[in-house]
């Protein structure tokens, strides 16, 4: 059945003149686009903070990943909620609420005077991230006729790949000059314009009906599920794949998103409203979606140590280093836009998947001591795909919702989005401890390194998993180096090895990417 069978088009009636003045769609995307450009200002930025962070705060690798899954997860786990909040109660009061809330626990994660506290309000910054993000795309929905829905989806794609284009070394400046602090300091300001912006200028909508309740037992039931899932996964470095703590949370977590679908399929006013999936293109732009952030938020945490802990670069140096990526993607989603109104999506989709999956394959070539004309020519091609991918897989989902499921349609986008993130930390940040567990003691036995040091610096796999040698106490010179070159070549493995992974999830939505239909805007 096609999304035209779902959703019958437009009738001629509905012209432009439906829509709010030429002026006011201006404002609305400068609007959603400032905040929108909080959310991913503030991704890139902790990316480049993560070593400060975990020296000042005494972070573990684990605790570390907390403080960006912790974000992603709150995200992942109440953006369908948040979408559905503003198709019922207005898009725009969400939104404002969204925007008012991550700035204010922007600086409650600015006071963070531990890991714990930073992780906490960094969970609360996610909640309010899922009241903001899903409804910029469903005010850009509500606001656009659907001849200029695919340009101002591409400029949404671009504001906030700008933002994460400047987030490494705007991050890493303020890093270095001032403290990690500042960088979450910086939302409030940003937040501050967009709420006075979209009070002003901002045209209230709404879905058509209002019938119904919340569903309140499916948005706890969906929670539940994904919080277990990915709770399951983060588990997996602790204690392996094959473990019991890792199989049982998992195996729960599928059976109550089980749950969840058997609710939706009999509610009277479903959550999410599971006919959304008839429809090929969006669903595989849903899963896309996850594959390409799977791809993104990995690289970008690994990359980052590799950079600063590995070549020792300072928190400004590693953001210029990453500014081939950054500045790419702020073209490339632009780009995105244009070729997905010319083309539909399947073949930017299809190139960018490509590209990703030539990109991971060329870092497996790097080693702890490759000069930087070795690295920047993959960060590039990274940037290039992802543009792509990610505009042209919003296209698939946003435009083939109807209108008034344009704020569950985002939240779907953005869920995908942020579970793809959970999902490229926890499972590379697996692979690379478990390689680098694996691969640690043969490296030290082959650098030289004596039975009982090595025996010391074996026992603690998760300093090396950061890409640092262990301080092993009256250890020095020659010794000191050799554990120091063995923890190099370790870490590079579990990088190789989780490139590895990358390669072949981009290959594989390649080719999934071929079955998706030029989405239109099939209504």
């Amino acid at each position: 059945m096609s999304t035209s069978d779902l959703h019958p088009p437009v009738a001629p009636s509905a012209t432009e003149a439906a829509y709010p003045s030429p002026r006011r769609r201006r404002l609305t995307l400068a609007a959603v686009a400032l905040g929108v450009m909080m959310v991913s200002l503030d991704g890139t930025i902790v990316h480049v903070a993560n070593p400060t962070i975990g020296r000042d705060l005494g972070a573990s690798l684990a605790g570390l990943q907390w403080v960006t899954n912790g974000y992603l997860l709150a995200l992942a786990v109440a953006l369908v909620l948040g979408g559905k909040c503003g198709d019922r109660f207005g898009r725009r009061r969400v939104f404002l609420i969204g925007v008012a809330g991550f700035a204010l626990t922007s600086l409650g994660c600015a006071l963070s005077p531990s890991t714990e506290v930073l992780v906490a309000f960094r969970v609360l910054q996610g909640l309010a991230g899922a009241m903001l993000v899903p409804n910029t795309l469903a005010l850009l929905r509500a606001a656009f006729p659907p001849a200029g829905l695919d340009r101002a989806i591409g400029a949404w794609g671009g504001a906030s790949a700008l933002a994460a284009a400047s987030g490494p070394i705007v991050g890493g400046l303020l890093v270095e000059h001032v403290s990690w602090q500042a960088i979450f300091v910086l939302n409030l300001p940003l937040g501050l314009a967009a709420v006075l912006l979209t009070v002003r200028r901002v045209p209230e909508s709404r879905a058509s009906t209002r019938a119904g309740g919340m569903d309140l037992s499916g948005a706890a039931l969906l929670s539940g599920g994904l919080l277990l899932v990915v709770w399951s996964l983060i588990l997996t470095q602790r204690h392996g794949w094959g473990s019991s703590s890792v199989l049982l949370p998992g195996l729960a977590g599928l059976a109550v998103l089980g749950l969840f679908v058997v609710r939706e399929r009999r509610a009277a006013d479903p959550l999410l409203p599971l006919s959304l999936f008839r429809s090929r293109s969006l669903s595989l732009g849903v899963a896309l979606v996850i594959s390409g952030n799977f791809a993104l938020y990995g690289v970008l945490f690994f990359i980052g140590l590799y950079l600063q802990n590995v070549h020792h670069y300072s928190p400004l140096e590693t953001g210029l280093r990453m500014l081939p990526l950054t500045a790419v993607f702020a073209v490339s989603a632009p780009l995105g836009g244009f070729l997905t109104g010319r083309l539909g999506p399947r073949w930017p989709l299809f190139g960018g998947m490509l590209l990703l999956a030539g990109t991971f394959y060329g870092f497996t070539g790097l080693e702890a001591a490759s000069p930087y004309g070795g690295q920047w020519p993959y960060l590039v091609t990274l940037g290039l795909g992802m543009g792509l991918v990610i505009v042209a897989s919003t296209e698939a989902i946003v435009a083939n919702a109807p209108v008034e499921l344009g704020g569950v349609a985002g939240g779907l986008q953005t869920t995908a989005n942020q579970l793809g993130g959970v999902l490229g930390t926890t499972v590379f940040g697996s692979v690379v401890a478990g390689a680098v567990a694996g691969a640690l003691p043969d490296a030290l036995a082959g650098a030289g390194v004596p039975g009982e040091v090595a025996a010391r610096v074996a026992a603690s796999p998760g300093t090396v998993g950061q890409g640092l040698p262990p301080i092993v106490p009256g250890v020095h010179g020659q010794v000191a180096a050799a554990v120091a070159d063995a923890s190099a070549r370790a870490f590079m493995t579990g990088l190789h090895t989780a490139m590895w992974v990358g390669a072949a999830a981009a290959t594989v939505s390649a080719l999934l990417a071929l079955l998706v239909r030029r989405g239109g805007h099939e209504r």
